[in-house]
């Protein structure tokens, strides 16, 4: 096993929640510090703060995944004796980098909204609010059979052929390739000049169009030929929509007060605020992790009895109750789910030696009095 250095670290991170899913102006991605170094440990957290910066230093974390950015409005400058400041100080005399993921993180399968809506047993769940559709091509790419497996391992690697649950899926074909190799020409099989045969394998993989030229990146330098010969292809056909929140069914109805007391014991809450009757009937459920105020409708449409989400406004809550839906609200707090979650996720994908470490920080700042 080898220590990876930062930049790897992300890019792996990136194949499962890509930037291109995070909403218009998210300010995502590295947010202080280099990806430029060796990474052996990884801390995992939902905000960065100054006791989450210690935990990082006293279990020498080099890098820091945080799901909210630290620095979510422009910082006009950087006095180290304010908080945001003095935070910023301490993290680059530390030589700890911060990387955020976002809105991207809410909308990726397995992602935020989907821990949530496994905490709460929701089954047969489907996307809230589509945000994303993937444009796919199919590459076709020809390569000596000596190379074959090389090749599809790295097609594999840049991410080609991810469908659904499902990675490293191809398709080949065997025949002959025929070509002359020029006098310029540095052929790996056969000579300047001569006409030569040779039977080659024909991979075909799926490819989400925005990873389109990394993929081919990659098949170019794991493949022995010179000029490589390759075709890609527009596909109609879409990837499943992605977007953000969840909604799906519970294993048995319940009432409202029920399902609201579960949702406290299930995402480890000390409250939560209902709006409905408390004996109301719940069995579909909507989810979605942070603030989901602007999406009450969007629930109603999709037939939910009750919407979780967090930092219910007033007038919304109004709003919602004028429309006939329950709403039970346990705090943003809840997206605390993507801790362990990322932290699993990325010591799943990887066999590098690094550990990831979900942050044992409480970062919740209301408390029930």
């Amino acid at each position: 096993m080898k220590i990876p250095n930062g930049q790897q670290i992300i890019e792996e991170f990136e194949k499962w929640s890509p930037k291109y899913l995070a909403m218009e102006g998210d300010p995502i991605g590295l947010h202080v510090g280099t990806l430029n170094k060796k990474v052996g440990r990884v801390l995992v957290t939902l905000d960065v703060n100054e006791a989450v910066v210690d935990e990082a230093i006293a279990k020498g974390a080099e890098l820091i995944i945080a799901h909210h950015p630290p620095i979510f409005r422009p910082m006009k400058n950087l006095q180290t004796d304010l908080p945001q400041g003095r935070l910023m100080e301490k993290l680059i005399k530390h030589d700890i980098a911060v990387y955020a993921a976002h809105t991207n993180l809410d909308v990726a399968f397995g992602g935020v909204n989907d821990l949530l809506a496994q905490a709460l047993g929701l089954q047969d769940t489907e996307v809230l609010v589509q945000t994303y559709e993937t444009e796919l091509v199919k590459v076709a790419v020809f390569v000596p059979e000596s190379h074959e497996e090389q090749v599809r391992q790295a097609l594999g690697d840049a991410g080609a052929g991810a469908i659904g649950d499902y990675e490293h899926c191809s398709y080949t074909l065997s025949g002959t390739g025929r070509f002359r190799p020029t006098a310029a020409a540095d052929p790996f099989i056969g000579e300047a000049g001569k006409m030569e045969m040779t039977e080659e394998s024909k991979i075909e993989v799926v490819v989400r169009k925005s990873e389109k030229d990394r993929v081919i990146r990659a098949m170019i330098a794991a493949h022995p030929y010179e000029e490589v010969a390759y075709d890609v292809f527009t596909l109609e056909n879409k990837e499943l929509p992605m977007g953000l929140g969840r909604v799906g069914t519970l294993e048995q109805e319940m009432t409202l007060r029920g399902f609201a007391e579960m949702v406290k014991e299930k995402l480890n809450v000390p409250f939560a605020r209902i709006v409905g009757n408390e004996e109301d009937k719940v069995k579909k459920v909507a989810v979605l992790g942070g603030d989901g105020n602007k999406y009450i409708h969007q629930a109603k449409r999709a037939g939910a009895d009750v919407y979780v989400t967090g930092d219910m406004y007033f007038h919304t809550a109004q709003d919602a109750q004028a429309i006939g839906l329950n709403i039970v609200d346990p705090g943003h707090h809840v997206e605390k789910v993507m801790i362990r979650g990322v932290a699993n996720q990325l010591a799943k994908r990887t066999d590098w030696q690094c550990e990831f470490l979900p942050s044992e920080v409480d970062t919740e700042p209301f408390k029930l009095i």
